[in-house]
């Protein structure tokens, strides 16, 4: 059974992007243990996905200024740990990678870890290089898919 592997990068050596910050993210088609690059997709394929509460600001840009989102106890961006338009700002960016089993970022936000459970794609927050980390997950799923033990034998 193959599945895909949506990982942030900035150069596709290392895991260095959070989640927000990705451009384009690199899938990856696991097969077994069989790991290739399979294609990179733009993170938000139109920008009617994203937020809609930008209050009059410049598509791709958000105002941060006090009062422009949060409570009213909080000023700027992300004073009630939602940004500036909570759940709704990241559902083109899962809807993206929708068709893949987890994604790996350097971090993942609460508000798109919400989304990700909804659609029971499992997130990785790893700082680590791309092989590595692909290396590591492919091993885990593999012990799962498989019925094996996931834990270490010594030996």
């Amino acid at each position: 059974m193959s599945y895909l592997i949506a990982v942030g990068t900035s150069n596709g050596e290392n895991v260095d992007l959070k989640f927000g910050e990705v451009r384009e993210f690199y899938i990856y088609r696991v097969d077994g243990k069989d790991v290739k690059l399979e294609e990179t997709r733009e993170a938000e394929r139109n920008a009617t996905n994203t937020s809609s509460n930008s209050g009059g600001v410049a598509e791709g840009t958000q105002s941060c200024s006090k009062g422009s989102c949060g409570s009213a106890q909080a000023s700027g961006c992300g004073g009630n740990g939602q940004g500036c338009s909570g759940p709704g700002e990241v559902q083109g960016r899962v809807e993206v990678i929708g068709d893949c089993r987890c994604v790996v970022c350097k971090k993942i936000g609460f508000q798109a870890q919400k989304q990700f459970e909804k659609k029971a794609i499992s997130v990785f927050d790893v700082e680590c290089s791309v092989s590595e980390a692909l290396e590591k997950i492919t091993s885990y799923y593999y012990k799962i898919d498989n019925r094996q033990s996931l834990r270490k034998t010594e030996g």
